[in-house]
């Protein structure tokens, strides 16, 4: 009878503390939770609300161009989407629920109304939520290897 022993188990290594900034290098403060997530919202660099988050539709700055915080170095992932289309969902599917309820329309007819709807919606949502997403990021701190001050 062959008895194997079970390998030793494996222990995980917290990372290093960072170092301490360079003098004269760059420290981006976090501004609160709400601050943050609505100057996310509003398209805004979410530590200093002047610089711009978005250089396209959806696409991220490198930095900001007022305090050069690291925006690139938040990453949203899929957190907008999956947030955006549970809102939508439930609006739309609701809507959808009370029209049918109330009113006597052709599949044709809701077809017409909700697509557009649903699409608008989350054309519409994607981004804000993306910022918010953003700011919520850099306000906890999860932003790669960049020095991020309390």
């Amino acid at each position: 009878m062959n008895i194997m022993t079970p390998p030793a188990p494996i222990r995980w290594q917290p990372k290093p503390a960072l170092a301490a900034p360079a003098p004269g290098s760059p420290v981006w403060v976090r501004p609160g939770v709400i601050k943050a997530m609505t100057r996310g919202l509003i398209g805004r660099c979410p530590c200093c609300g002047r610089g711009a988050l978005f250089t396209g539709w959806l696409r991220q700055a490198a930095h900001c161009t007022h305090c050069r915080a690291p925006l690139a170095a938040a990453r949203a992932d899929d957190a907008p989407p999956y947030v955006v289309i549970f809102v939508v969902a439930h609006l739309v599917i609701g809507t959808q629920v009370m029209a049918d309820t109330w009113l006597n329309l052709s599949v044709i007819a809701e077809a017409a109304i909700f697509l557009p709807l649903t699409l608008a919606l989350c054309l519409g949502l994607l981004r804000p939520v993306k910022g918010a997403t953003i700011g919520l990021i850099i306000q906890l701190g999860i932003v790669g290897d960049t020095v991020v001050q309390p």
